[in-house]
């Protein structure tokens, strides 16, 4: 199944709101911090454990991301959406047989491995076919797409919440919520998989540059430069930063303030994963369209270099003033965001657009490994530091330290990305006769 090339005349602005549909509906990905507290209470689990679902989700997205890239390549963005809707509703549903039955492997696999597959096949579903229609404004495009992904848990967050709070927080109560969220998504994400075109080949789109123009390199080459193990190295430590505060937001804000005279409740606690999740979604937009102004290596050099001076503050004076917490954990979200929303431009700028969404699915392995790194520094750490007799912000400390140091290295790697050697360009056609010595020189 593929997607239908756009009649003569076909605005490109419908397919963002393609793009929306599908990505709205997996950012509830972003609001799983929600289910934490009610799934260890109803279940028995500490935080490293009702972290995996949320983990081997993560890992799914950059392994499925890999391996489908070609294949949405190859079969389009409408059979890209349909597979996604496919894998990810019905990973809720198996969830809530799992939350049902209090079997909580079934929720690791339907949430885990089986929505994780259409959290990565849905990831990267729209990004090339954007690309493609906005070569102009490469970074506005995608940052408009997963803007959806990180606003996804802005209603997700709240809607959850609303919903544990009418089934009630036992394991029935979650098995019915997760039946909702599939079945409302399901329905959802079946408008970017009507509404979805892809431009015809060569035509001039938005300022008059066509869809393919420019260096192109394809993805068996891309992973063998060195720009794009640099890329790898940047998008892992910005997302590893990003995802440490993210998959354990609720709990976290409420421990930091729990010995003050104000403690943080359970629904102010969902009210700031809902502000994250704001500030995921506004960088996602705001941070992408700015590198089509001052470039994605100077963006880059804010989102890791200002992100570790804002991990600092928080590990600092964090726990002395509720708004200062919450303003760098905004901002180092913002960049979370952005980070996202801005390395496929990254990528269209070095290997071209004729195989920027494989070459993207292939770079997602790196929001696998930072999936896994994140949470488990998080939860491990406060979890040896709880058993030490430690409590609030003291939980955290030390891995807060662990992210600034990743950030660190993450800047240090984007100033080591130049433009690819001309040795990796695939000719023009009209090189072709002469193809042999372009190769070489």
């Amino acid at each position: 199944m593929s997607a239908p090339v756009a009649p003569p005349g076909w605005s490109r602005w419908l397919i963002p709101p393609a793009a929306l549909s599908v990505h709205l509906s997996i950012g509830q990905a972003y609001a799983w911090s929600v289910f934490k507290p009610p799934l260890e209470s109803a279940l028995h689990l500490d935080g490293t454990e009702s972290a995996l679902p949320f983990q081997l989700a993560i890992v799914m997205l950059g392994l499925s991301a890999a391996f489908g890239g070609t294949l949405v390549e190859r079969n389009g963005p409408r059979w890209a959406m349909t597979v996604a809707l496919v894998c990810f509703s019905s990973g809720f549903l198996i969830a809530a047989l799992g939350a049902q039955t209090e079997h909580y492997w079934l929720i690791v696999l339907g949430y885990g491995f089986v929505g994780g597959i259409g959290l990565g096949i849905g990831y990267i579903s729209p990004v090339s076919t954007l690309i493609k229609w906005f070569p102009d404004r490469p970074g506005m495009a995608t940052g408009i797409a997963i803007m959806g992904f990180g606003g996804g848990a802005l209603i997700a967050s709240p809607w959850s919440a609303q919903m544990l709070d009418s089934f009630g927080a036992d394991h029935s109560g979650i098995a019915l919520a997760f039946l909702v969220h599939g079945l409302s998504y399901a329905v959802f994400m079946s408008l970017g998989v009507l509404l979805v075109r892809v431009p015809r080949a060569k035509e001039p789109v938005g300022s008059g540059q066509s869809a393919f123009a420019g260096v192109q390199v394809s993805a068996r080459s891309a992973v063998r430069t060195p720009q794009f193990w640099c890329l790898w190295l940047v998008l892992c430590m910005n997302v590893t930063a990003g995802i440490g505060i993210l998959e354990k937001a609720a709990p976290m804000i409420a421990d930091f303030f729990a010995d003050t005279s104000t403690p943080v409740s359970a629904f102010a606690a969902a009210g700031f994963v809902a502000l994250l999740s704001a500030a995921n979604m506004a960088g996602r937009i705001g941070w992408s369209s700015t590198s089509d102004l001052i470039g994605r290596k100077n963006i880059y050099r804010v989102y890791l270099g200002v992100g570790a001076l804002m991990y600092l503050l928080i590990a600092s004076f964090g726990d002395s003033s509720k708004p200062l917490f919450v303003l760098c954990a905004l901002v180092i979200l913002s960049f979370y965001g952005g980070g996202f929303a801005t390395i496929p431009a990254y990528l269209k700028d070095l290997f071209g657009t004729n195989e920027v969404g494989a070459i993207h699915g292939r770079l997602l392995t790196a929001w696998s490994t930072a999936g896994v790194l994140g949470p488990l520094i998080v939860n491990w750490i406060a979890d040896r530091q709880e058993e030490a007799g430690k409590h609030g912000s003291a939980l955290y400390g030390l891995s807060f330290m662990i992210m600034i140091g990743l950030l660190v290295i993450g800047f240090i790697a984007n100033e080591f990305v130049r433009p690819v050697h001309p040795r990796h360009h695939i000719p023009a056609p009209k090189e072709a006769a002469d193809g042999r010595h372009q190769q070489h020189a």
